[in-house]
């Protein structure tokens, strides 16, 4: 694609919204106010779209035997860590650009940088793939004779963070289940995930009996848990993915204790599990069981690993563009459709959920640019089929 001054302007109006976007508190389950704003902001360019909840759907149909492939982000963000250097919602520009700077080990100017909460996750990945879809949409009316032969649906998502039901979760089920092929957008540096693992949070418990410290009766709950939780962090499951490895599992949080003298009757603890191709979450909620006393309860069973099946043109299209692919050890709304999918967006998941978040005008730009070129070669690939 050569339309560089086409791409620059298309980057400067994308990097505008995100600002817009980042100074309204949009933490899961209070994304109203910048769904709105999205919105708004959507009909000022002309695009037509419904509104489910605080989540926003748009398609651009060119025509109905055509490829199909739908193009989703969240609008949510995780809390601000407590460890940012400059307001997370209306930073500063000149100091966040000199905080990154010195972050990164590179000069950058306040006008090169979008700083703030949600900015790299996932707000980079909403702004380019509106970009995307509206460059499609107008492209179709300024010239229908040259449009490409694709049919784009836009889903801009609310509490992924939180794995909430509003969100992908009842929009697949209600709206979007006739979809075969997604992006899913998510800080990938723009390479695409062909697999990611699912999570699997457990609360465990061990129960024993309480008694008087000094005198050393009951039964100390805590050592029932150190010893469910050294068989577990000892334990390997049997089979290992070929594009995950192995399930990885770790506690997290230990709480037992009520006071120095009275020995605990209960121990909690919890396990975060990132489960892998292999097994279904509930498989391994049934084997760890079998080797603890401790009683285990599965927050979710749903939240599965993912990967893009053989053969899809997913895979073929990230090929044909020289996209670099890779596993993915996050999870995303991914999990949540029922749809052959990759995962990729702008910006660093390395950033996510951390103080300081930023992405780079760069990397929105390079967005913008993927998301064209993988969307006009996947319709080249999938029209073939």
């Amino acid at each position: 694609m050569n339309c560089t001054d086409e791409i620059k302007g298309m980057t400067a109006s994308a990097t505008a919204l995100l600002r817009d976007m980042i100074a309204i508190k949009s933490v899961s389950f209070c994304e109203q106010e910048v769904c709105s704003h999205i919105s708004a902001w959507l009909n000022s360019k002309g695009i037509r779209h419904e509104r489910i909840g605080n989540n926003i759907v748009s398609e651009h149909i060119t025509d109905p035997s055509a490829p199909a492939l739908m193009l989703c982000a969240h609008i949510d963000t995780v809390a601000p860590a407590p460890e940012y250097s400059f307001d997370p919602y209306i930073p500063d520009r000149t100091e966040a650009a000199k905080r990154i700077s010195a972050m990164t080990g590179r000069e950058l100017q306040p006008e090169e940088v979008v700083a703030g909460l949600g900015s790299n996750d996932d707000g980079a990945s909403v702004v380019a793939m509106i970009a995307a879809f509206i460059y499609f949409a107008e492209s179709s009316r300024k010239q229908p004779e040259c449009q490409e032969k694709i049919n784009l649906t836009l889903a801009l998502t609310c509490e992924e963070e939180r794995s909430g039901q509003g969100g992908m979760r009842s929009l697949w089920q209600k709206r979007l289940s006739h979809i075969r092929h997604a992006i899913v957008g998510e800080p990938t540096r723009m390479k695409a995930a062909t697999s990611e693992r699912g999570l699997l949070v457990i609360d465990a418990c061990a129960y024993g009996a309480s008694g008087h410290a000094a005198r050393n009766e009951g039964v100390n709950a805590i050592y029932i848990a150190m010893e469910d939780i050294a068989k577990i962090r000892g334990h390997a499951f049997g089979k290992v993915s070929r594009m995950m490895g192995m399930v990885n599992l770790n506690v997290t949080q230990v709480n037992a204790g009520t006071a120095h003298n009275v020995i605990p009757d209960k121990c909690s603890f919890v396990i975060d599990i990132r489960p892998t191709d292999e097994y279904s979450n509930a498989e391994i909620l049934n084997e760890l069981q079998s080797i603890c006393r401790s009683r285990l309860n599965a927050r979710n069973l749903e939240n599965r690993s993912s990967a893009t099946r053989e053969g899809s043109p997913l895979l073929e299209t990230a090929t044909l563009t020289g996209t670099e692919t890779f596993s993915s050890p996050t999870t995303s709304d991914w999990m949540r459709i029922g749809c052959d999918a990759i995962k990729m967006g702008p910006g660093d998941s390395a950033r996510s959920h951390k103080a300081d978040e930023f992405v780079l005008v760069s990397e929105i730009e390079e967005g913008i640019r993927g998301y064209i070129n993988f969307i006009k070669a996947f319709g080249r690939i999938a029209g073939r089929a």
